[in-house]
């Protein structure tokens, strides 16, 4: 169902850049996430960044030192296990955004519906006495107005 009103909020940079912005930490929080879980994998328990440390190791973890910002050293871990845990917690990270950004779209999005009440949203607010006996208000494409006997039959 289409807004009767046009939209006096006109659709600016700021909603695109948050998007953008937060997708950015997710991804490289997931870098730090699969560097922790190769640690822990190795068996040297899961490891965290210094807060500091955060973004400026970014790039030397990716390059496969799993050292790069941690308060304490790690045991050798494989590079293929390092490369292995972050692509896999990349693309499941990628994915719960892809699922996130559809549920937003769905529910807030262009296409969303808007001002139509769901069946069990219309059944809760007018009770199901109230709909059967209002039935050809809310649905009149469906119960129409009930027909007047004919003049003269």
């Amino acid at each position: 169902m289409a807004r009767a009103g046009r939209d006096p909020y006109p659709f600016t940079w700021e909603i695109p850049a948050a998007v953008v912005v937060a997708c950015g930490l997710v991804l490289a929080a997931g870098v730090h996430l699969g560097r922790g879980a190769a640690c822990l994998l190795a068996g040297d328990g899961f490891r965290w960044p210094r807060s500091t440390e955060f973004f400026r190791s970014l790039g030397e973890v990716l390059a496969g030192n799993p050292a790069a910002g941690l308060a304490q050293p790690v045991a050798d871990i494989a590079p293929p296990l390092l490369v292995t845990a972050i692509i896999s917690t990349e693309v499941l990270l990628l994915a719960l955004l892809g699922y996130a950004s559809y549920q937003m779209a769905s529910r807030w999005g262009p296409a969303a519906p808007k001002g139509m009440a769901t069946t069990s949203e219309a059944e809760r607010l007018l009770g199901r006495s109230r709909l059967f006996r209002s039935r050809r208000i809310v649905r009149p494409d469906l119960y129409g107005a009930r027909s007047a006997p004919a003049k003269g039959a």
